[in-house]
C-alpha cells in the first residue's frame, strides 16, 4: 500500500526531539507563569480587544511570544511524531493507524462536551487552550500503545 501523506521515518525521531523538551518546558511555563522579558515584542495583530481601550480589527500589541514558540514546536512535533512512517509500514499499521485516529478524535470531543457541560468561565478557557494539542497527543498515546501491543504478541508468538 502506497501511503504518500506520511513523513519519511526520520521525522519521527526530530519530532520526539523537539516535542520533549517543547512540552516540558511549556507545561513548567504554565505553572510558574515564567515569559522572559528578552521575549517582548510589538507585533501586528488582528482582532484587539483591549478591557480599557476599544477594540480595532487590527493594531499593534505588546506581546511575550514564548508561548507561541512553545505552541509551535508542539503541534509541529507531534504531527511528526503522529505521521511519520514506521519502519515497517504496512496495511495492518495503516488500520492501527486509522482507528487510534478515530479513537483520538471521540474521545477528544467526548472530554470537550463533558467540558462544554461541566466547566465554565476560565476554566473553560483553559480546557479550549489544551484540546488544540490533545487530539495529536491522543493520538500518539494510543498509536503506540498499540504498536507496542502488537510487537509484544509477536515476539511472544517467536
Amino acid at each position: 500500500m502506497k501511503v504518500n501523506y506520511l513523513f519519511p521515518n526520520k521525522f519521527k525521531k526530530i519530532g520526539w526531539l523537539l516535542l520533549i523538551p517543547s512540552a516540558i518546558i511549556g507545561l513548567v511555563t504554565l505553572i510558574y507563569e515564567y515569559e522572559p522579558s528578552f521575549l517582548d515584542f510589538n507585533l501586528p495583530a488582528i482582532f484587539i480587544d483591549d478591557l480599557f481601550k476599544e477594540q480595532k480589527l487590527y493594531g499593534m500589541v505588546k506581546n511575550n511570544i514564548l508561548n507561541e514558540i512553545l505552541g509551535i514546536l508542539i503541534i509541529i512535533s507531534s504531527l511528526f511524531v503522529a505521521f511519520s512512517k514506521e519502519k515497517l509500514e504496512d496495511e495492518y499499521i495503516s488500520k492501527i493507524r486509522l482507528d487510534s485516529l478515530v479513537w483520538a478524535v471521540y474521545f477528544n470531543y467526548g472530554i470537550l462536551l463533558f467540558s462544554f457541560l461541566f466547566i465554565f468561565d476560565f476554566s473553560f478557557l483553559w480546557v479550549m487552550i489544551f484540546n488544540m494539542f490533545t487530539v495529536l497527543l491522543f493520538f500518539i498515546i494510543r498509536f503506540n500503545w498499540q504498536i507496542s501491543k502488537l510487537e509484544k504478541s509477536a515476539r511472544h508468538e517467536e
